[in-house]
């Protein structure tokens, strides 16, 4: 009996660590948990590199890459940020970014999730 009353402990203990293993990447994944690792690390170099190179500013712009990625999904944010690249080049061939209101509406909403995120995290 003792022999087959540990393997109904091991089955258990083993169940629950199965369990824990599957549900802990679920729990652990949140709004904005898409944003890829190496994302979230540019955006804060150019944040503290526009907005000094210190600790708090670190602290700051970790705060507003976190707020950011509440608001938007990545993949919003990805196409907002590729629009305004593609403004940046001269010509024709970047037309297409600058004429469409798709594409504006998506800057826009990055440009609004940034305010809400300035708010929050810079004042």
């Amino acid at each position: 009996m003792n022999g087959c009353r540990g393997a109904r402990i091991a089955g258990v203990l083993t169940a629950g660590l199965v369990a824990a293993f599957v549900a802990g990447p679920v729990r652990a994944q949140s709004v904005g948990s898409d944003y890829p690792t190496a994302e979230r690390a540019d955006y804060v170099f150019g944040c503290m590199a526009a907005n000094g190179q210190t600790r708090e500013s670190l602290e700051k712009c970790s705060c507003s890459i976190d707020t950011i990625s509440t608001l938007l999904p990545y993949s919003e944010y990805e196409e907002a940020e590729t629009v305004l690249r593609m403004n940046k080049i001269a010509g024709q061939s970047s037309e297409l970014f600058r004429s469409s209101g798709d594409l504006k509406d998506k800057v826009s909403n990055l440009r609004r999730a940034q305010a809400e995120a300035e708010i929050k995290c810079f004042y």
